[in-house]
């Protein structure tokens, strides 16, 4: 079983070398272990840095494309490198390298297809009071839109298996961690979490630069992968809170109506009704629309995984041909194989 560990890097010429020290080179059931960097537009030496502390693969862009599109691009090549599961660490040396061990065991068990690293944010102890308070929030609402029972959605620290990673489809570019997740849950993937270390920070995340940019951009990825996933239920919510105000307006009217007939009659109330239910009938349709386009979305997902499929597994089994040739040829020729 081979197992290939991606980091995201972005300037991370200074901590890379710890990071990669901090990885392990064995681990029970894994047969092959393999570093693979993306480089996010790096305008720092950090190719260089990666060469020199023996990290096997790197891939990257000439420019930045932000963390949800490097993260993207590392399970590509994880996959057309023939990695049998995928774990996905920070390049800031956040998470302790000894807890791979213990991420992939439900894998290699069998037992899962997606772990995510639980960091008890609680006792992290660079976190503010603010942040922890956030990220419980938001690890509860991701609960929530994903059906899942992971209590630090918001962590990178994760393993997945070959199958899974497939099936990973990505469409924002703030980052991947809650769109993931809630995909996984839909697809009725098998999700576990583990406890797992963290290291002192090195630095400040370049991701967001306070609390309250985060919990915009996260807010926003909830809210866009949910309706994704789920656009006629939450259409169809807020399409029933507009009726419900526009019908209770209504009564209003009439009850006003007839209690003075000849008075103004509240024509406000009848006039901001008669908006909210156009408003819920419009919002209604559009939840129809969206769950249509779910539904090609779903559909195309289901193709672009057979893609991969019939790619990655073909590249993989081309390289396993390709070798046992070699080695047929060298036994042929009275020499070792190689």
């Amino acid at each position: 079983m081979k197992l290939i560990i991606q980091i995201p890097c972005l300037n991370e010429a200074k901590t890379l070398p710890e990071t990669v020290r901090d990885l392990p080179e064995a681990i029970d059931g894994i047969d092959v272990i393999e570093y693979l960097i993306i480089d996010d537009g790096s305008t720092d030496n950090t190719r260089e840095v990666a060469r020199e502390v023996g990290v096997h693969h790197i891939v990257g862009f000439p420019a930045n494309r932000g963390l949800a599109r490097a993260f993207m691009a590392g399970v590509d090549a994880c996959l057309r490198l023939g990695a049998d599961i995928i774990v996905n660490t920070d390049a800031d040396n956040q998470y302790k390298g000894q807890d791979i061990g213990s991420l992939v065991q439900p894998i290699v068990r069998g037992e899962a297809d997606l772990v995510v690293g639980d960091r008890n944010v609680q006792s992290v102890p660079h976190f503010s009071p603010a942040k922890k308070v956030f990220q419980k929030l938001g690890s509860w609402v991701v609960r929530q839109a994903s059906d899942t029972t992971v209590p630090d959605a918001p962590s990178g620290f994760r393993a997945i298996s070959r199958d899974t990673a497939m099936r990973l489809f990505v469409v924002g570019d703030f980052s991947y961690t809650i769109e993931t997740l809630i995909q996984a849950g839909r697809s009725r993937l098998r999700v576990a979490s583990v406890p797992v270390g963290t290291n002192p920070m090195t630095r400040e995340s370049r991701l967001f630069k306070g609390i309250f940019q985060y919990m915009r951009r996260s807010g926003g990825t909830i809210i866009r992968a949910y309706t994704m996933v789920r656009p006629l239920s939450t259409f169809f919510a807020i399409a029933g809170v507009l009726g419900l105000a526009g019908v209770g307006l209504g009564v209003r009217f009439l009850f006003r109506y007839f209690e003075n007939p000849e008075g103004a009659g509240h024509v406000q109330s009848l006039i901001l009704a008669a908006i909210l239910l156009i408003s819920a009938v419009t919002t209604a349709v559009t939840g129809l629309l969206a769950d249509l386009v779910g539904a090609n979305r779903r559909m195309l997902e289901d193709a672009l995984t057979r893609l991969r499929r019939m790619e990655y597994d073909g590249v993989v089994l081309q390289s396993l041909k390709s070798e046992a040739g070699t080695e047929a040829s060298s036994t042929e020729s009275g020499s070792e194989p190689l």
